[in-house]
């Protein structure tokens, strides 16, 4: 695979070297204020290509770039969801003494419940 990469740019290459020495032709340009520059033909080509590409490139890999943010946070976020989370525990001093327990009763549904005096 890596050889018929190398003979791929080679092959470009050679068909840039061609077209350059067939083309070899300067071009005038009309500048403002009356100034007229001799630009060679290859070289006004090269820089439209860059003038095309340039900003294109830049835009996708701004768009990578922040796709890849995204996924890196959603990876992040997803990662802090599987983690299992430690059940928490009170702390209680070692001297301290044992408070017991005690048991709560509820009262069923629709059974009369003491009324607290004060309250009517």
């Amino acid at each position: 695979m890596q050889f018929l990469k190398i003979l791929f740019w080679c092959l470009l290459a050679f068909v840039a070297a061609v077209f350059t020495i067939s083309n070899w032709n300067a071009v005038q340009i009309q500048l403002w204020g009356g100034l007229i520059a001799d630009v060679n033909l290859p070289l006004l080509l090269f820089v439209t290509f860059l003038v095309g590409f340039v900003p294109t490139m830049l835009y996708n890999h701004a768009i990578r770039w922040r796709l890849r943010q995204r996924l890196s946070t959603c990876e992040r976020e997803l990662m802090e969801l599987r983690t299992p989370r430690p059940e928490p525990v009170a702390l209680v001093p070692a001297d301290a003494p044992a408070v017991p327990v005690t048991p709560v009763t509820i009262a069923p549904l629709g059974a009369p419940t003491a009324v607290p005096p004060g309250v009517a």
